[in-house]
């Protein structure tokens, strides 16, 4: 098998997992440009849709651990030659993740009101949240099969076929979030916030309808299930299992930064929503190479290279530092435009410009933070990806937020607790992998 990770072969997963991966933050981003310049209560309309935005990524972020999980059992199996000892595990695992996502489903729609004032959110907004995550949370079931499907892809070196589900699910999102949040006069009613939800729960659903079927005309798989457990279900389900921990710390941080945003007013998470989901759209677009780090790093690991895996490291980390500058080059440019992309308010948008500074010099620790967790976890190293996160958050990023809010830096003091979390990220991820890794590249 060809194990090169030449920057052609790189690419060819990369780039596609880039356009994959952006199409569902954008979706958010759309959301939160059309809702935020609706006019009547859009500055509540926008910190609603912001709040469920992140209590969203949350739950699919933890939940959807079972892709990456899957993923590296792919890719590993892959690069020894021994697909056909997984044939059985991936309805099971598919199967996992629908019968998990509806019960999230139930618990969370029934306790959503408790779930949402948990962020400080009252009155309108309060309302408002309720409202949007009732219908958004419908498209739980739709997302995490989808997502294990996709995992599928990228343990099979695929990226492709995700790129062209989730290209066309934004693009169903962006002309349905105008159509029914504005509404056409005598045709369609104006639904505001209730028509974003629609449009992203038409947008989950046509995503998963097109996965369906590349996986039953390009993939060696199938659905049906087997009461035998398949052996490597154990493991795939304790790799998502130090992947949830994980995933559940990241989301503190971010329930965190959230909270108190809420606390110091309308605009505050108004404007915190708004770099929040920049933040967010940057991860995904930097985290295509770290895809292709999961899926080749898996499959080098199976094949026992060593060498072209120490090179895959080298490479990935470059590509994916001249993307975050490249990101930041761009944002410099248009630094003022881009908030009113988002919001008219004057309020909202002066606070949004004082802050945003502290984002984009974050990007590249980012990426060499997405870069190793994405080798990693295709390592199937997740019980150290869990530790470094609770390392990350719990005496990081959550000191650092106590102590700046005491002394009043409100926004600066989120997003400078975050530039810690990241840094402790990315330096234990680079010293573990040299530490582990370097002495075997020969």
């Amino acid at each position: 098998m060809n194990t090169s990770v030449s920057f052609k072969n790189i690419n060819r997963i990369a780039i596609p997992a880039i356009i994959a991966g952006i199409a569902e933050p954008l979706i958010s981003l759309t959301d939160i440009a059309v809702i935020g310049n609706v006019g009547r209560n859009s500055v509540e309309a926008l910190a609603a849709a912001g709040i469920v935005g992140s209590f969203l990524s949350a739950i699919i972020w933890i939940v959807a651990q079972t892709k990456t999980a899957i993923s590296a059992i792919v890719s590993q199996h892959l690069g020894a030659n021994r697909l056909h000892a997984v044939k059985t595990l991936i309805p099971q695992a598919i199967t996992f993740n629908l019968i998990f996502s509806l019960l999230i489903y139930v618990v969370t729609a029934y306790f959503a009101e408790a779930i949402f004032s948990a962020y400080n959110a009252e009155g309108l907004i309060l309302e408002y949240a309720e409202e949007y995550y009732q219908i958004r949370a419908l498209g739980y079931p739709l997302t995490l099969v989808t997502f294990a499907i996709f995992g599928i892809f990228r343990g099979l070196q695929n990226t492709l076929w995700a790129m062209k589900c989730s290209l066309t699910g934004a693009v169903i999102n962006v002309a349905l979030d105008y159509l029914l949040v504005y509404g056409i006069d005598g045709y369609i009613p104006a639904m505001h916030l209730e028509g974003a939800a629609y449009a992203s729960l038409s947008a989950q659903a046509v995503m998963l309808v097109m996965a369906l079927w590349f996986f039953f005309k390009k993939t060696p798989f199938h659905m049906k299930l087997s009461f035998n457990i398949n052996p490597q279900m154990r493991p795939l389900l304790l790799m998502a299992a130090n992947l949830f921990v994980r995933t559940a710390a990241l989301n503190f941080a971010i329930y965190l930064a959230n909270a108190y945003a809420t606390d110091y007013g309308k605009s505050y998470i108004a404007a915190q929503s708004i770099l929040m989901n920049i933040w967010l759209f940057f991860s995904f677009f930097i985290d295509g190479y770290a895809n292709a780090g999961n899926a080749i790093g898996g499959r080098l690991l199976g094949a026992r290279d060593y060498r072209n895996l120490w090179e895959l490291s080298k490479k990935i980390s470059l590509y994916a530092v001249l993307i975050a500058l490249i990101l930041m080059a761009i944002c410099g440019m248009f630094y003022d435009e881009i908030g009113w992309l988002f919001n008219k308010e004057a309020t909202v948008l002066a606070l949004f410009s004082s802050v945003f500074w502290i984002v984009l010099i974050m990007q590249p620790v980012n990426a060499i933070a997405f870069m190793f967790d994405g080798i990693f976890k295709g390592l199937g190293e997740a019980k150290y990806l869990r530790n470094v996160l609770l390392v990350a958050t719990f005496l990081g990023f959550t000191p650092t937020l106590l102590i700046s809010d005491y002394f009043g830096l409100k926004l600066y003091a989120i997003w400078m607790a975050f530039f810690v979390w990241m840094l402790i990220r990315s330096s234990a991820l680079v010293i573990q992998f040299r530490r582990k890794y370097l002495n075997k590249e020969v």
